[in-house]
């Protein structure tokens, strides 16, 4: 079964539950997934933004550079058979 099949049965199977509810109800439900979908949207926003950032540092970029280099060790062993 594919997972796309699979949603639409859960949908369909909340949708049958859902049927006995009072329509004041049905429509506090609505606003309650309306709400949720909105802050998992802004959540999705905020991550996607906080990922990304600049470096701060008052070093220039050759300097970085430099930096990184200069702090690499060699520490390759050849041994004798």
């Amino acid at each position: 079964m594919k997972a796309i099949d699979i949603n639409t049965t859960l949908v369909d199977g909340y949708l049958r539950l859902l049927d006995n509810l009072s329509p004041s109800n049905k429509l506090d439900l609505i606003s309650k997934l309306t709400l949720s979908v909105k802050t998992d949207i802004s959540e999705k926003k905020n991550s996607f933004y906080k990922a990304y950032g600049a470096w701060d540092s008052e070093q220039s970029a050759d300097q970085l550079i430099t930096d990184i280099r200069n702090s690499r060790t060699f520490n390759r062993h050849i041994e004798e058979l």
